[in-house]
């Protein structure tokens, strides 16, 4: 499992109790374990549950589609999710699946219940909304994406056109229903939607994307803020579609993770000064 790309869910606080109850659904583990992050690993799957504060909320526009084998495990799952959340689609038998349902659960993350098909080994697959201004864009957001990562392909695409059933609203027959795209074989599912709701991609969910270097860094970088992204503090910038991405060297991990808590912290406080980040000038101030 590719674990040098994951997703980073934001939280204002109550990112551990939100580890705790996700590992206790999906039998996980905490790997990490600190007042800001929170690092779990569900079917060997890293993610981060970051306490950034109020600022950001997290909604539908970024989905998880959990692949499960029966009906049984979607609605185990379903059954935990649902305490305390709400139901988007019901649990029911659909053309795509015989059983699957769409729930947001008690922290505002949202999760596709699905029986079928396992795309390789990655049971869960971040499933993004191109809605509002993005809305027929999903085809280009994958060609994108495909083009500035390596090891990475589009794969199964089906368009409205080509049958698709039970959508409340007229969808054009080129938009995308579903389709499947990895980069640096890492699974991602899309989709087009036209309808008006009341939210649209934000920070409250992203995908960290662990360099090896400066290099890779800058590449990654400069060709997701082109065209009409921006570049955000801290290795964080939006695309042109205003999804969001953390572009993080993984020397920036190992220079926090000093035991020398003075070295550590003058890595932070460099940190915090970045857009992006500048593997350099996190060496000169660790050494300085």
């Amino acid at each position: 499992m590719n674990n040098d790309i994951f997703p980073c869910l934001w939280y204002d606080g109550d990112a551990k109790e939100s580890a705790e109850f996700y590992c206790k659904v999906f039998n996980g583990k905490i790997t990490a374990d600190t007042p800001v992050v929170m690092n779990i690993k569900l079917f060997d799957q890293k993610l981060m549950l970051l306490n950034g504060g109020p600022q950001f909320k997290k909604n539908a526009s970024v989905s998880f589609m959990v692949i499960c084998e029966t009906e049984d495990e979607v609605q185990k799952y379903w059954d935990q999710l649902l305490e305390g959340g709400i139901v988007l689609m019901a649990l029911d038998s659909y053309s795509w699946s015989k059983k699957y349902g769409w729930v947001q659960d008690k922290y505002g993350v949202t999760w596709q219940l699905f029986l079928g098909e396992k795309q390789g080994d990655q049971k869960i697959i971040p499933t993004l909304m191109f809605i509002h201004e993005n809305n027929g864009k999903a085809m280009e957001a994958m060609e994108l994406y495909t083009k500035t990562f390596p090891d990475s392909k589009i794969g199964k695409i089906l368009q409205y056109g080509e049958g698709g059933e039970g959508h409340p609203i007229s969808e054009p027959a080129d938009n995308i229903q579903h389709a499947h795209f990895e980069i640096d074989g890492y699974s991602f599912f899309c989709m087009d939607n036209s309808y008006d709701h009341k939210f649209d991609f934000n920070e409250g969910i992203s995908i960290v994307i662990m360099t090896d270097n400066q290099e890779e860094t800058d590449k990654y970088w400069c060709t997701l803020t082109s065209e009409g992204g921006r570049e955000s503090m801290c290795g964080w910038l939006k695309d042109k579609y205003g999804f969001s991405w953390q572009i993080v060297p993984k020397r920036l991990i190992q220079l926090m993770s000093d035991p020398d808590p003075a070295k550590a912290q003058k890595v932070v406080q460099a940190m915090m000064k970045m857009q992006k980040i500048i593997i350099q000038d996190l060496e000169n101030a660790y050494n300085s």
